[in-house]
């Protein structure tokens, strides 16, 4: 009976998380990441903000929840195109197809936009978020990376971490771009660049 219990609390623990990390998305997306306030958090996932700090210190850690959120998805999603590829060139194409299909996930891009801009406000903290965000990128893709692109096999962490920030610094331009002028710059465009700056990050990783 007791096990019952404990099993039945650890149920609602991890779904009272996720209520909370599903409700910071909209929160965050809606309001802006800097004027959020976890009241509001709460109160659209139907805690309390007991609930919210039982789960997280702060905004900024229910984000990095998010994120680290995202990228088990992805990985999810890209793995069974890369696995199929036959060479690197085909691995290449396949990730700018889906990165070029994130960029069309509006809740998705404004939140990684206003947390960078919240951040940027911040030089107190810019450093350590930044680097937090960074290892975190490189973290939660280790887990398959080898397996998905072997050319990355033994690369040193720096060269997989410039390698995800150059690829996410041209997501964040062509995100910004296709919400502020979405006629200008269709899907193909975006995959197109995409591919380019995914396959000369890569090939800067294998040949240095």
């Amino acid at each position: 009976m007791q096990l019952k219990t404990s099993a039945h609390k650890q149920e609602r623990a991890v779904a009272t998380r996720s209520e909370l990390i599903r409700a910071a998305r909209t929160v965050f997306a809606r309001d802006g990441f800097e004027s959020a306030r976890i009241e509001d958090i709460a109160a659209i996932a139907g805690k309390t903000r007991g609930a919210f700090y039982a789960n997280f210190k702060d905004k900024e850690d229910v984000f990095f929840a998010i994120y680290e959120e995202n990228i088990v998805l992805d990985q999810g999603k890209i793995s069974a195109a890369l696995a199929a590829a036959t060479s690197l060139e085909e691995r290449v194409d396949a990730l700018a197809g889906y990165l070029a299909e994130l960029l069309d996930d509006r809740q998705r891009v404004l939140l990684n936009i206003e947390f960078k801009m919240y951040v940027i406000r911040r030089p107190h903290k810019r450093k350590r978020l930044s680097q937090l965000y960074s290892e975190m990128k490189v973290r939660c893709a280790m887990t398959e990376i080898n397996d998905l692109f072997p050319e990355l096999v033994g690369a040193e962490l720096d060269k997989r971490r410039r390698l995800t920030m150059e690829v996410g610094a041209v997501m964040d331009g062509l995100a910004l771009n296709a919400m502020f002028s979405p006629e200008n710059l269709s899907v193909e465009q975006r995959k197109r660049y995409l591919r380019i700056v995914a396959r000369e990050a890569m090939r800067a990783v294998v040949e240095t």
